[in-house]
């Protein structure tokens, strides 16, 4: 599991432990997970997915953890929350926002909109994943564990090769010293290949700006960037742009998607591009595109016809 995924089953196994009077969980089982389900949903309010994660959490909790699985939880209170609509960018709102960014920034926020990216994904990306000849991003791991391929923009290349450049010259800086061990690396890759963590290859795209101690192996090891701080550059560029619209990066790539489907691409490529497991959770753009002009014709418009 991700180290991300790992501090969110943490919460909510706390969250649900403190809610039943801090009860050592061996003393719990279904009933009080329903309960607690049922006060996120009643109580909380919490979306669909939120409380889903939360299910997640507990019954790895007991099936894993505890050797005492729920079973069948019956019947309980289901959140209600559906997801809202995307904020989309217009195109010229994008280019106002693009135009307001530089340097890594700029060019992370290209990679957002331009391959329709999550965060995490671009700063997870390592040299090796671009594939200059044939216009591709690999993912790996991405949401669910799962791999895929998508588009590279050609206006891309340039930008990307002078970042592999910076990347090149500060591997060669971090080898020289004493107790440098590389880039972490999943564990079977790393007793396979051993110098692969020392490989151009292998270093991430985004590097953090210093060393830092790896607090699982204890290693010194150069991480990629935090990826909080892409929103706050974001944030800052569309106040700058004078974009009212609440912009994350998860806006560009709703963006990405909706004006693929905009320039006729068809669902099922723009569901593979996204990464998507259901073509249901892609539909969601066509929903943007139906609203307003392009899908029902006010009738203040005919007023003039009268």
């Amino acid at each position: 599991y991700s180290s991300r995924t790992i501090r969110s089953y943490l919460y909510w196994i706390r969250y649900f432990i403190v809610f039943h009077d801090k009860r050592h969980p061996e003393a719990m089982g279904g009933p009080e997970v329903v309960e607690f389900l049922t006060h996120l949903a009643v109580q909380k309010k919490v979306s669909i997915a939120t409380q889903k994660i939360a299910l997640n959490a507990l019954a790895f909790l007991f099936n894993r953890v505890l050797q005492q699985p729920l079973g069948d939880l019956g019947e309980f209170n289901r959140a209600r929350q559906g997801r809202k609509l995307p904020t989309v960018l217009s195109r010229p709102e994008v280019g106002q926002l693009l135009s307001r960014l530089s340097g890594q920034p700029l060019l992370l926020a290209s990679l957002l909109y331009g391959s329709g990216l999550r965060r995490v994904e671009a700063v997870r990306m390592r040299v090796k994943d671009i594939d200059f000849d044939h216009h591709q991003l690999q993912v790996w791991n991405g949401k669910g564990r799962h791999h895929r391929l998508t588009t590279l923009a050609p206006e891309l290349v340039s930008p990307l090769q002078a970042q592999i450049d910076r990347v090149r010259l500060q591997l060669r800086e971090d080898s020289r010293h004493l107790h440098y061990a590389g880039v972490w690396m999943p564990d079977a890759l790393a007793r396979k290949y051993r110098e692969a963590a020392r490989s151009l290859g292998w270093q991430y795209l985004f590097p953090a700006s210093v060393l830092a101690i790896d607090p699982q192996s204890g290693l010194l090891r150069r991480h990629h960037i935090d990826d909080s701080n892409i929103n706050r550059a974001l944030r800052r560029a569309a106040k700058q742009a004078g974009i009212e619209k609440q912009v994350t990066s998860h806006t560009l790539r709703h963006s990405f998607a909706t004006h693929l489907l905009e320039s006729g691409a068809d669902i099922r490529t723009v569901q593979e591009q996204l990464g998507h497991q259901d073509v249901k959770t892609t539909e969601i753009y066509t929903h943007v595109l139906q609203r307003g002009a392009r899908g029902v014709r006010s009738p203040l418009s005919d007023l003039n016809n009268t």
